[in-house]
């Protein structure tokens, strides 16, 4: 029996580092796990994959003459595209300034960061707890990925989202809980 389901070749995201035991590396890499709460270093290998991509795409625009078609028109759009994730500042729009970005600046663009930063979260890994269980949204669309990039217009756009017991939604199983045993207790006094 034929099957139309659509078979993806999926490619891997990360790159891993050439030299596995660099001392210098692997410090620099827990700091970064740390600081921005990471569930482990693939993470940081992803952004770094995601980053050196940017970078090949920017150094082969910059080989071609400033007056190339390509070079504009592709170039345009890569720029066009970091001012939009926040990457690159409005007096930054220049293809040297993408060879300058650093996987600091990829994580600074994460969801997980964003919460912590605007406070809707106690601590760095308080924010991938909420967004795990659902209860971050970003402009009215639940997102639930710590990993999502923030758009510069989206971003004052992430709240608490609607239907979670912390913004309006029904209270949660604890809440119900508490709820039921004071009404136990209210019955009994009477």
């Amino acid at each position: 029996m034929p099957t139309n389901a659509q078979h993806r070749n999926y490619r891997k995201t990360y790159k891993t580092p050439r030299r596995p035991f660099e001392k210098e590396r692997l410090d620099a890499e827990l700091k970064l796990v740390g600081e921005y709460g990471l569930r482990c270093k693939r993470e940081i290998w992803r952004c770094q994959y995601a980053l050196a991509k940017l970078r090949k795409a920017a150094r082969t625009l910059l080989t071609l003459d400033p007056k190339d078609p390509k070079r504009i028109f592709e170039g345009a759009a890569l720029l066009r595209r970091m001012s939009r994730y926040g990457l690159l500042a409005e007096d930054e729009l220049e293809l040297d300034y993408v060879l300058q970005l650093t996987t600091q600046k990829l994580l600074e663009r994460r969801l997980q960061t964003k919460v912590f930063k605007q406070g809707l979260a106690k601590s760095i890994h308080h924010a991938r707890v909420l967004i795990r269980q659902r209860h971050i949204s970003v402009g009215g669309q639940l997102v639930n990925v710590p990993s999502f990039n923030v758009r510069t217009s989206s971003e004052k756009h992430i709240d608490i989202s609607a239907n979670s017991p912390y913004g309006q939604g029904a209270p949660g199983r604890v809440a119900k809980k508490r709820a039921a045993a004071k009404a136990a207790a209210g019955d009994d006094d009477e």
